[in-house]
């Protein structure tokens, strides 16, 4: 090979900016150009309108999947600026759809992050072959088109509006997509998560792809994870043990919700600042070492264990119990690539704490469920 097939200089380097290095590396911003990347484009167009409702703007978010291959996610709420932004209004959705991660959400426990990615409306535009916000403010109504994130034309004004709200519609790039095809209960999965999580949420989820057998589920949780925990079949208890504090010592809040049912499985599910931890982490294990404390304690009180004998182990607690334990912090701290670990220190003796406390009560209040659960523990968890 010649010495000048080895020369690499700066003239060797090719530099994209904007959408064109959103287009040429897909991945990087959504993660896959698989299914997966489709289900990203939705959840970027939905945690902004579930914000809406989340900082106190909005009411109802609604996701339809249609016909025609489109995705639509229309929100109630005062309609991003048009324009010349006003005062306080924040980006305009120009701007949103054309500047990377314009817009975006930073950590702040009250509002959804943007997931494991948070890249903004732009990466959404850049990968559709067609994207259409409508807006509804201030008593007119405005559309804006663009093809592969570049804009048709300047925002138009089409009429008046009655109401407010914003309307994006998009359909994803077959250039880019190895798949078109969304998984409906995939994203039924998640927004059941979001909605669980966030008490004040009211999210429809729509499928009219097959006009002969369209879908439509709506995720609402007043009642928020304990209301979740009530749907599990068949308990081993009727209450749902659930609670939720506030601790300045983890700049944050902590929410859980437990029920043993009547089977031999484990189901505890983890979240920090509603994003799955799958990968547990600090809430989870003072979530276990709650528990444990909690359940010795009260098998000590029963003559159950002596004082010389070791307590339970979280490893030997989880048959048949089911919990979400949910926080939400100011600062969140991930662990590893995936950020699906949480590692804030301080969180594991605030969850340990709440649990302990918590879970004691309601076995001293409750003999006879506690002896039920305190059945399940294995025999050799005693010897």
């Amino acid at each position: 090979m010649s010495e000048e097939s080895h020369t690499y200089d700066a003239s060797a380097i090719v530099v994209l900016e904007g959408l064109e290095a959103v287009r040429k590396r897909p991945g990087m911003y959504v993660g896959s150009v698989g299914e997966r990347g489709l289900r990203r484009l939705v959840f970027e167009v939905a945690e902004r309108a579930l914000n809406e409702i989340l900082g106190g703007s909005a009411d109802r978010v609604g996701i339809a999947l249609t016909a025609d291959g489109c995705v639509r996610v229309a929100d109630d709420g005062a309609g991003l600026a048009v324009g010349h932004a006003g005062h306080g209004d924040g980006p305009t959705v120009e701007t949103r759809l054309t500047e990377l991660w314009c817009g975006t959400t930073p950590a702040d426990r009250r509002l959804l992050s943007g997931g494991h990615f948070g890249v903004g409306l732009a990466v959404v535009n850049a990968l559709s072959s067609r994207l259409t916000a409508e807006v509804r403010r201030d008593g007119a109504r405005w559309v804006l088109e663009y093809e592969r994130g570049v804009p048709l034309g300047v925002p138009t004004r089409t009429g008046p509006a009655d109401d407010s709200g914003t309307v994006i519609t998009f359909r994803p790039d077959a250039e880019i997509f190895e798949t078109l095809e969304f998984s409906y209960d995939a994203l039924a999965e998640r927004f059941r998560e979001v909605a669980f999580l966030n008490r004040e949420l009211d999210i429809t989820l729509t499928d009219d792809r097959d006009p002969a057998a369209p879908r439509a589920i709506r995720f609402r949780f007043p009642g928020g994870p304990a209301e979740y925990i009530a749907e599990q079949r068949a308990p081993l208890h009727p209450d749902v043990i659930g609670f939720e504090r506030e601790y300045p010592e983890m700049a944050g809040t902590v929410e859980v919700a437990l029920r043993w049912c009547d089977r031999h499985d484990e189901r505890i599910a983890t979240y920090a600042n509603s994003l799955p931890t799958t990968g547990g982490g600090t809430h989870e294990l003072g979530f276990r070492d709650g528990l444990a404390t909690a359940l010795t304690a009260c098998a000590r009180e029963r003559q159950l264990l002596s004082s010389s004998d070791p307590g339970f182990t979280p490893a030997q607690l989880g048959a048949g119990l089911t919990a979400v334990v949910s926080v939400k912090l100011d600062q969140p701290e991930f662990e590893g690539p995936t950020r699906n670990r949480l590692s804030n220190p301080p969180v594991r003796a605030c969850v340990t704490e709440a649990v302990r406390e918590h879970l004691t009560a309601w076995l001293r209040t409750n003999p006879a469920h506690a002896t039920a659960v305190l059945a399940r523990i294995p025999t050799t968890a005693r010897d």
